[in-house]
């Protein structure tokens, strides 16, 4: 009997191990254009009895950190193969200014042909189906889950949170891709009239735009652990509609 109880709660205590390392993803390497990239790599797991939908997560300034790798962890969790790209190339920042010497140093050009190569990655995978792949991204991602919408316009849709725009019609008009958003109304640095003008043009030209401002949410909001810029519940509505837009554009439910 004792020897059972003991079994018994070894087993317990091992189970948030197991449940840890099921869930855990991986790094992954491919190509972008005669280079080799790195992105980290989280499934549902199991054997796919079929091609499923996927999604490539695009890191904030700070670089692929533990946030977007737990982000990957969650979609794979809910269904889908999540790629969280490394546009940073191996760095990672954990105070402002280096992000911002690392956001400042990336070629631009590079960024985007990783971008279109994480896609291209995903299409080729056996549990992958082509034509289900999204793409989000958070701050710095978000303006680049933005372009690449622009940039692929085969995606079957893209989440910015609190990411930058075009104010061009031109760009706007390339525009052919379902397109969420998520933005703060406190945002000192994507005011909240520039969002609702991109909204009203792309609307006009009838795109498939979907914003929601968060009235007394700053930049950040959903992702920013700093208490002074985190708000709980606006980051719980903004995921929950992020849930919502890829379940029905993704699985179709």
């Amino acid at each position: 009997m004792l020897r059972n109880a003991r079994s018994l709660a070894l087993g317990l205590l091992l189970i948030p191990f197991v449940l840890r390392a099921q869930g855990a993803g991986k790094m992954v390497s491919y190509p972008s254009g005669s280079e080799t990239v790195s992105g980290y790599l989280a499934t549902p797991g199991g054997a796919a009895a079929q091609k499923g939908p996927a999604i490539v997560l695009i890191h904030e300034w700070y670089g692929l950190n533990d946030f977007m790798k737990k982000k990957a962890d969650y979609f794979a969790s809910q269904g889908y193969v999540a790629l969280a790209v490394d546009l940073y190339r191996g760095k990672v920042a954990t105070d402002a200014d280096t992000a911002h010497q690392l956001m400042r140093g990336m070629p631009e050009d590079r960024a985007l042909r990783d971008l279109k190569a994480a896609v291209a990655y995903l299409r080729t995978r056996p549990d992958v189906d082509p034509k289900r792949i999204g793409s989000v991204g958070w701050c710095f991602g978000g303006g680049w889950s933005f372009n690449l919408a622009i940039a692929e316009p085969t995606l079957a849709g893209a989440v910015i949170y609190y990411g930058h725009l075009a104010s061009d019609d031109a760009t706007i008009q390339k525009l052919q891709v379902a397109l969420m958003g998520n933005f703060g109304g406190k945002d000192q640095g994507i005011p909240a009239d520039s969002v609702l003008a991109f909204q009203e043009k792309a609307r006009a030209m009838q795109k498939n735009v979907l914003f929601k401002i968060y009235p007394d949410a700053g930049h950040a909001f959903a992702s920013n652990p700093d208490p002074k810029v985190f708000r709980p519940e606006d980051a719980k509505d903004a995921d929950a509609r992020t849930d919502l837009f890829f379940k029905k554009l993704l699985k179709g439910e």
